[in-house]
């Protein structure tokens, strides 16, 4: 009886049926659409971080800030005189630790014996500032002669003949990229892991004091490198069994070389500048930072998220738009979407009090007429839902065909943290001590809909189901059989 007055019921009122739910879908769809995009914008975000620092690291060590500024770290470059008067090429490397500041090798050990730390690998990040070119030595010409004796200059003071210095100069080029030194022997967290071998081959273990390099893709079409090419660091030869290619954004530094080799390029033995590291577990990440912190003196330990509060630019400014205008506007859309239904509802029970009081004279108890009211409500409910659903999903997938491009710009500020480790692309850092050039990155903005979403989405539609009903319901059972016999004519 039940299911037959109901269908009989809906079928009747069919209009006022779907303005119901018609309010509750555009509540339910909007939901599923922000909710989408807040869940687009955390994986780009995570797309950002990882070309940073890599998969599979939670936090990074770096040592501490100081008032140090390392004298001894700024660019310095001395060329031999010139004793002829031929023009002769020179050229001269600077490795500087990025940063300025490291820790010893044995804090890897110090913060892996740590409490919830599952793994932990240093690393040693470097910039390389190479000038190359040639000086040209001027030539003196006496006033009215077009001979000229090299390196003499005329005046009267000496009572030689009067001329002056025509020709010579300088032609230098700059060069400045980054190298990163890795732990070969164990590569499975830090910045190589977020590039993937595209030719050749990645280190071996047994490499650990290889002349090996591994080069990334955009570095590597610049400078015409591949398999088998040598490069030539501070008069090093490393021959490249590599090119790797970055999952997003900019690789972590153009070249990455075993870390014996990189500590030995820098006159950094046994030094490092990051240890990343990998947690236990991802919930225990503020337990393992304070522990880090409070155990292994001189260090600050920076996790993603406190790297993720310095992006910027349009996908920081998109982020916060849709978790809290968003998520709040859905919210302010809900409510008024329920309460709408609720109006709704109790206004068509009004409209029914000749039917119900009769139902009620026939012997239909007031919890019956209840239920039935109900009834028709969360049918309604599922049917906005339905519709909800279908038209959230049509925003979220147009969302993800435009995938609009934003940007992610993160850097300039201080070394340590995640940002003192590698970055900086091809411009690296010269700015002073433990700055970092600003990098901004491009990402692609999805809406992927999980399971969990459309299960809101139904839970959502039968809750304002059950609110209309709560409000029909409530009228209904305040009618009586006299209600109905006053609006008989």
């Amino acid at each position: 009886m039940f299911f037959t007055y109901l269908r009989r019921e809906l079928r009747r009122r069919r209009k006022a049926a779907l303005v119901v739910a018609s309010g509750l879908a555009l509540g339910i769809a909007l939901v599923i659409v922000v909710d989408s995009v807040s869940s687009g914008m955390g994986k780009a975000q995570d797309k950002v971080l990882q070309s940073l620092y890599g998969l599979g690291t939670d936090m990074t060590v770096t040592k501490a800030a100081s008032a140090s500024t390392g004298d001894a770290q700024r660019p310095r470059f001395r060329f031999d005189a010139q004793n002829d008067g031929d023009s002769k090429s020179q050229s001269s490397d600077r490795v500087m630790v990025q940063g300025f500041t490291t820790l010893a090798s044995s804090t890897v050990t110090e913060v892996a014996g740590q409490r919830g730390v599952s793994s932990a690998v240093g690393g040693l990040s470097l910039n390389v500032v190479k000038v190359d070119g040639r000086f040209t030595r001027g030539r003196f010409q006496q006033n009215g002669d077009a001979g000229g004796q090299p390196g003499r200059s005329g005046g009267a003071e000496g009572g030689g003949p009067q001329g002056e210095v025509r020709g010579g100069g300088a032609d230098f080029d700059i060069n400045q990229y980054t190298v990163f030194g890795t732990d070969v022997t164990r590569t499975g967290i830090g910045p190589l892991t977020s590039s993937k071998i595209t030719s050749g081959r990645a280190f071996r273990t047994t490499e650990t004091d290889a002349r090996v390099a591994v080069a990334d893709s955009a570095y590597a079409r610049t400078k015409k490198y591949k398999v088998g090419s040598t490069v030539t660091v501070k008069g090093t030869e490393f021959k490249v069994i590599g090119i790797a290619t970055a999952d997003s954004g900019d690789a972590a530094a153009d070249l990455y070389v075993p870390l014996k080799q990189a500590q030995t390029l820098a006159g950094e033995k046994d030094k490092i500048t990051t240890i990343y590291v990998k947690a236990t577990d991802s919930q225990r990440i503020d337990t393992v930072k304070s522990a880090i912190q409070k155990n292994v003196a001189g260090t600050t330990v920076t996790t993603s998220a406190d790297l993720a509060k310095t992006v910027s630019g349009s996908l920081s400014t998109a982020s916060s738009l849709a978790t809290k205008v968003g998520r709040w506007l859905s919210i302010a859309v809900l409510v008024a979407a329920f309460l709408v239904a609720g109006l709704l509802t109790s206004s068509a029970v009004s409209r029914r009090v000749r039917e119900f009081g009769t139902l009620k004279a026939l012997g239909w108890k007031s919890g019956r007429v209840t239920r039935q009211v109900v009834g028709e409500a969360v049918v309604n409910g599922l049917v906005g839902g339905v519709l909800g659903i279908a038209l959230g999903l049509a925003g979220a997938y147009a969302v993800t065909a435009v995938s609009p491009g934003l940007q992610a710009q993160l850097g300039g500020g201080t070394g340590g943290g995640f940002g003192g480790g590698p970055g900086g692309g091809t411009g690296g850092a010269l700015g002073g001590p433990g700055r970092q050039a600003a990098r901004t990155l491009e990402v692609a903005l999805t809406a992927p809909v999980s399971v969990t979403t459309i299960v809101l989405a139904v839970g959502l539609a039968v809750a304002g189901g059950l609110i209309a009903g709560a409000f029909g319901g409530w009228r209904a059972s305040r009618l009586r059989p006299a209600d109905a016999l006053r609006r008989v004519e």
